[in-house]
């Protein structure tokens, strides 16, 4: 019996005795089946391979950022959030091993890990268990999880609060469930949102936009857009970190509420004349 593992988007699978026929999450619309075919692998090899590594950096007081090298999967980073004795891992990776496990305790642990949408759940189970912390994961987006755990709690409704200054926000767009977190204490008390890929930052660090799904290039509607933006104005930051290490570092609150109006405009015509 193996959990094995997706290669191409990195989630993992419980327990069978043949690697699944086809995987959930890349035959889904939103992502893709890689042009090779549908690839398989474990943990196991995973470490065995000897080629990976996780890059633990400190990005500024409190948040690390936890990134595979070389990239598997999907690439994305997972942070680190150290808030008042309280550490909760935002996001997945794939890739755990020894080192990395050690390497966290020296930080503190993990007390919860918390899930922005399905395509970061990666190996959450292994991480659960190597720090015995608990999942937080909106129940809108329970139909995706691959691998069943005690673990994973599903929570409900707009907000959670898991604890004061530390909220889970469910704006939806990218996915039903999508998520984002509110780091009141975050950077001197100015604020943090992290937000995976349900807000990306563009290349410049300069705007954010808002896909439902980006490796197939399907926009979202402007009135989900628009419901986003009026979602986010209550959130306090003005520092932005998305799934792939791109920041905005300083009034980041104003960026995502221009680029979503910027991207409104693009929808209804009203941007430019082509």
């Amino acid at each position: 019996m193996k959990k094995y593992i997706c290669e191409t988007c990195g989630v993992q699978y419980s327990s069978s005795i043949e690697a699944p026929k086809q995987c959930l999450i890349c035959e889904e619309e939103r992502q893709f089946v890689s042009s090779k075919g549908q690839v398989w692998t474990t943990l196991e090899k995973l470490i065995k391979v000897g080629t990976y590594s996780n890059i633990i950096e400190l990005q500024e007081e409190g948040l690390h950022s936890i990134k595979t090298n070389p990239s598997f999967g999907i690439g994305q980073s997972s942070y680190l959030v150290k808030d008042r004795h309280y550490n909760l891992l935002w996001d997945c990776i794939t890739y755990i091993d020894p080192s990395t496990i050690s390497h966290i305790n020296k930080l503190g642990g993990i007390d919860a890990i918390a899930l922005s949408h399905p395509h970061y759940y990666s190996s959450q189970v292994e991480w659960a268990e190597a720090f015995d912390a608990p999942i937080y994961i909106h129940e809108d987006d329970k139909e995706w999880v691959t691998r069943p755990s005690e673990k994973i709690i599903f929570w409900s409704g707009e907000s959670k609060e898991l604890q004061e200054g530390l909220i889970l926000h469910r704006i939806g767009g990218h996915c039903k469930g999508g998520t984002v977190l509110e780091w009141k204490n975050g950077s001197s008390q100015n604020g943090i949102l992290l937000s995976g890929d349900i807000i990306r930052v563009a290349a410049d660090c300069k705007w954010v936009s808002f896909m439902y799904s980006y490796p197939n290039f399907i926009p979202l509607p402007s009135v989900t857009v628009e419901r986003i933006a009026d979602r986010v104005k209550k959130f306090t930051f003005h520092r932005l970190y998305d799934a792939f290490h791109r920041i905005i570092k300083d009034e980041a609150d104003l960026v995502v509420n221009r680029s979503a109006k910027r991207y409104i405009e693009a929808l209804n015509g009203t941007l430019f004349n082509s």
